[in-house]
């Protein structure tokens, strides 16, 4: 690739201030061929035109018009694409994965905010700190040196749905607690699970067994409601669900007559539909922390994603291999 090749920015205007402030901008118009005043949201704009022909990077996010067949065709010397987002799959066709683009993708500088939330959220269930703050508004006193019976972290099963980079990432953060850790992905071998610091078991055996449930599966159609009713129902008294994939991998009826019965408690980032109706008995449970899917990268953590990319041109312009290529055969199983 050429010194400074030529570059075109494509995403909503309103993001590339946040994934690139003005030091990251600087290094990039280091070593890209850059209009950081002209940012594509559609490649039919007659500005964005004449860039494209000559474009060989594109550096995209949110809001990103899509690599179409038809784009790729006024995109000849396209050669790769540096996503500062999570996932390609909205932007990058079929035809894109044809031709020698290499593309990359900030996914896992988005995991790590998602693994952190994760994270937090497990150590505070299991302190039963959710319940117990809602007792302590209500009474406004509490008994001196009262020992809970039910909580604390020592010994807790914590079973996570997914290896995928997230679903990896908190893995890892886990290392550290004295938690037993299963997992169930079906593309992992005991072996592999065991290196990442978890038992591999069914998804059945995980549900029955865990004290926490984190869900980090990809959103397929194969994965619609793979919290199921019945699997809810599985689940022992007390068990904590976490849900900061997608909502539509949680089945959110069964979950709101479980948690309504108080069997179970839940932490919800994201929801199916999302944003919830306003009347969803999930805003008024006790037993349910929601958050409006805040989770993944925000404020200054946008500027994260950007680093990656930026990071990622570096090592263009020096002819070295990427280091978060995206592999076509493995991208609908991430999540």
């Amino acid at each position: 690739m050429a010194d400074r090749p030529r570059a075109l920015l494509a995403m909503s205007p309103e993001f590339l201030p946040q994934l690139f402030p003005e030091p990251l901008m600087k290094r990039l118009l280091a070593v890209l061929d850059l209009d950081p005043e002209l940012v594509a949201e559609d490649f039919a704009d007659a500005a964005a035109q004449p860039v494209l022909a000559e474009a060989e990077v594109l550096v995209s996010s949110w809001g990103a018009p899509r690599l179409t067949d038809e784009v790729i065709t006024k995109a000849p010397r396209l050669r790769a694409v540096l996503h500062a987002a999570g996932s390609v799959k909205s932007v990058v066709g079929d035809a894109a994965w044809d031709r020698p683009v290499a593309v990359s993708s900030s996914s896992g500088a988005n995991a790590l905010p998602v693994a952190e939330y994760t994270l937090a959220a497990i150590l505070m269930a299991g302190k039963n700190l959710f319940a117990l703050r809602e007792d302590f508004r209500r009474e406004r006193s509490f008994r001196l040196g009262y020992i809970y019976p039910e909580v604390g972290n020592f010994g807790r099963t914590v079973g996570i749905v997914g290896a995928s980079k997230i679903g990896r990432r908190v893995l890892e953060l886990l290392r550290p607690f004295d938690f037993e850790v299963l997992l169930a992905d079906p593309y992992l071998e005991p072996a592999e699970a065991a290196a990442l610091g978890a038992e591999l078991v069914d998804l059945d055996s995980l549900a029955a067994r865990s004290d926490v449930v984190s869900v980090h599966a990809p959103d397929l159609p194969e994965t619609a409601g793979l919290i199921s009713a019945e699997r809810l129902a599985a689940m022992k008294n007390g068990t904590v669900v976490i849900n900061t994939a997608r909502g539509r991998l949680v089945d959110t009826d069964a979950l709101i007559a479980e948690a309504a019965a108080g069997r179970l408690s839940a932490v919800v980032d994201v929801t199916h539909p999302e944003p919830l109706p306003r009347d969803s008995p999930l805003f008024d449970l006790p037993n349910v922390f929601l958050t409006p899917h805040v989770a993944g990268s925000h404020g200054n953590e946008l500027s994260r994603m950007g680093l990656f990319m930026v990071e990622e041109a570096e090592r263009l312009s020096r002819g070295e291999p990427l280091a978060h290529l995206v592999d076509p055969a493995t991208l609908w199983k991430q999540a």
